[in-house]
């Protein structure tokens, strides 16, 4: 790192660029050495908004000492040959999501990552933000039973997808499970702690358009189950998301595919109600995120019930257990307005963890393994849809030490 800061190059300086640009400005350890794009004109202006070099390419970047990491932010179908060359060049590497567009690819750049000893960092924002963050904090303390049941609807807006933009065309986007899917396929993941075994999906198509409607049902391993529903057809004003997590005797909702909303419904025993009474005290440590600076307004309300439901056991799956407590927790980082500031601090807490990475040699929270994990569940989707027929999902274990061919 030049003068203790990691120097990045900028690959494609479209909008999103800008956002990332935005988001990531200040963070301590980084330092933006160049931009490139071969649109020169686009280049050229953002290179003059935040004060480097404008090149014209990914090639062109390689060649400067000060480009010691790249930020890949590209339509979904450049990642893969970008990411490698950047990584086969000893850089380290940022890379807007997807990691690929195939596992094929996806299992060819986890392995130059491992071979160049370079960090790999994917952009699956939610991995970072506060909510999520929590939900994983509350299971680790025995507050909320590991996930068996993930749901997630998406209602997204269509609004800036014109006829002709790539996002439609499977050949530059992936189609929707790879270039949005993945997203929440990782999330997944992390939050069940299992890598998925197969998955059923449908797709649905706009009358004479391109397909604007799919779902997946996605198992993973001790009968949890993951289900997704990601529709690109609505206003920007009547956009919906929701993921629900069931934890048995505990449901959180969790509002916004940037989520900044959560409610936590659980039935607990004395003991367990008094822990949750604690909560709001220890705000700050259940929202930490490494490089997401909180905006002022986060706040953790507990409600206790007691005595709510007779103090009889009550069973479900097997379980049973003395709970007549209802405890419900909400969890806010300051409402809908917030979304824009919450998504934004994601991606820098993302920057931040390739930062942290490249410096100490420690693994990313969103790394390469999870970057291709997330692309096989969209692949084996995709393929599903298309067929009618229930798919395999690689595991990346397998498929990282044997070949995705194997």
């Amino acid at each position: 790192m030049t003068d203790g800061a990691l120097g990045i190059g900028l690959a494609g300086c479209g909008g999103f660029a800008e956002f990332v640009l935005d988001a990531i400005a200040g963070l301590p350890g980084l330092r933006l050495a160049a931009v490139a794009d071969p649109s020169r004109e686009r280049a050229r202006l953002l290179g003059e908004r935040h004060g480097v070099p404008a090149l014209g390419s990914l090639d062109e970047l390689l060649q400067r000492d000060d480009v010691e990491a790249v930020l890949i932010a590209t339509p979904p179908a450049g990642h893969a040959a970008m990411a490698t060359a950047a990584l086969r060049a000893g850089r380290h590497v940022f890379c807007e999501k997807p990691l690929a567009t195939t596992t094929e690819d996806a299992s060819a750049v986890v392995d130059e990552a491992r071979r160049a000893g370079r960090a790999l960092v994917v952009d699956h924002v939610l991995r970072y933000n506060p909510l999520l963050r929590a939900v994983e904090r509350l299971t680790g303390r025995g507050l909320l039973a590991p996930p068996r049941r993930f749901l997630f609807e998406n209602d997204a807006s269509d609004e800036d997808l014109g006829p002709g933009h790539w996002f439609w065309d499977p050949a530059h986007s992936g189609g929707i499970f790879i270039e949005h899917g993945v997203h929440f396929f990782d999330a997944a993941r992390a939050l069940l702690g299992s890598d998925p075994v197969s998955v059923r999906a449908t797709a649905v198509a706009r009358p004479g358009g391109p397909v604007d409607m799919v779902s997946a049902d996605v198992v993973h391993p001790g009968g949890a189950l993951a289900s997704h529903l990601h529709s690109f057809t609505h206003a920007h004003r009547a956009e919906r998301q929701l993921m629900r997590l069931d934890h048995g005797f505990a449901e959180s909702r969790i509002s916004g595919w940037i989520p900044v909303h959560a409610e936590i419904t659980a039935w607990t025993d004395e003991a367990g109600a008094r822990a949750w009474e604690e909560l709001p005290e220890l705000r700050d440590e259940l929202l930490a995120v490494e490089g997401f600076r909180p905006g002022g307004g986060e706040r953790i309300t507990v409600r206790v019930e007691r005595g709510a439901a007779p103090a009889a056991p009550a069973r479900g799956r097997g379980e049973e257990r003395t709970v007549p407590h209802r405890v419900t927790a909400v969890l806010d980082l300051g409402g809908e307005p917030r979304k824009p500031y919450v998504y934004a601090q994601s991606v820098r807490a993302a920057m931040a963890d390739l930062v942290r990475s490249a410096r100490t040699g420690e693994p990313p929270v969103a790394g390469p393994v999870s970057g291709f994990a997330a692309v096989a569940v969209a692949e084996a989707a995709t393929v599903a849809a298309a067929t009618g027929t229930e798919q395999h999902v690689l595991s990346p274990g397998r498929a990282l030490t044997e070949g995705v061919s194997a």
